[in-house]
């Protein structure tokens, strides 16, 4: 017998589906997600994260670059990451939960909202084509992930959850689907694997020239602008950050120099181009 879907549950995989495929308007808000109900809510550390994780697997490739155009073109994928996004909507933040399951939920959550928005406005060449910064639709302050019963946007997702738990390594985590940005990983982030998540694309970040370089003899740092925008996320000044980022730089004497917090600081161009594998 072909199993046949509930009317309230076929309209809301209608509509999932629906803003998956549909730009969205200028001054739009898009909602992602579900509202859900309060007896269902869950914590953090239960929430499966194994779709996302199978989806990073499928469109993302080892340099972070997203198929986005195949990713699109199936329906199915795109439903299935509406659902991830409906299932991370069962979370209530106020329930106990480890550190590292907060910290990897919401940067998947993040990740994978972005990911949301660029399918949803694709073909596209950038995200700042999509940030408008007086009239008409902003992906970082319009496009809404809800959970807990309440909406969270990308910019409050950045600055108002991840940066104040504490963890500056978020900063080679969250991927805003430009060039310039860490590698997306392509992988969820899980409790258990966390850290040497975390460990692994900060070390890739520093290995990659468009993110870092240095100039022994004459002592200086090049830093990707995310260090310029977020540097007093690692220290209260350049020396400081300097010594916080010294482990995960690739070469004995940037290490080193860092370490002491010595050298002049400099920053990059950043580059907006779409993380896509065209």
């Amino acid at each position: 017998m072909r199993h046949v879907l509930a009317p309230r549950r076929f309209i809301a995989i209608l509509v999932l589906s629906l803003i998956a495929i549909r730009p969205a308007l200028p001054g739009e808000k898009v909602y992602v997600g579900s509202k859900g109900t309060p007896a269902k809510r869950v914590a953090m550390d239960q929430i499966d994260h194994s779709n996302w994780d199978a989806l990073l697997r499928r469109y993302v490739d080892p340099d972070g670059k997203v198929d986005y155009k195949r990713w699109k073109a199936n329906a199915a994928d795109r439903r299935t990451l509406h659902q991830y996004l409906a299932q991370l909507s069962t979370a209530d933040p106020t329930l106990k939960s480890a550190k590292a399951a907060k910290l990897a939920f919401w940067i998947n959550a993040y990740n994978s909202v972005t990911i949301a928005g660029i399918l949803q406005q694709y073909p596209t060449s950038s995200i700042r084509n999509h940030t408008a910064r007086l009239f008409g639709y902003n992906i970082w302050h319009d496009l809404l992930l809800t959970v807990g019963g309440r909406p969270y946007s990308l910019d409050e997702i950045e600055h108002q959850v991840l940066r104040k738990m504490g963890e500056p390594r978020i900063h080679f985590a969250i991927v805003c689907a430009a060039k310039g940005c860490p590698r997306l990983l392509a992988e969820a982030y899980t409790t258990e694997q966390l850290d040497n998540q975390l460990e692994v694309n900060a070390k890739d970040f520093f290995a990659r020239r468009t993110h870092f370089r240095f100039d022994a003899a004459r002592g200086s740092f090049q830093l990707s602008s995310i260090l310029k925008w977020f540097g007093s996320d690692f220290g209260a000044n350049d020396k400081a950050m300097l010594k916080r980022i010294a482990a995960f730089l690739p070469t004995q004497q940037s290490r080193k120099a860092a370490a002491k917090g010595q050298g002049s600081v400099s920053y990059l161009d950043y580059d907006w181009d779409l993380n896509d594998q065209r």
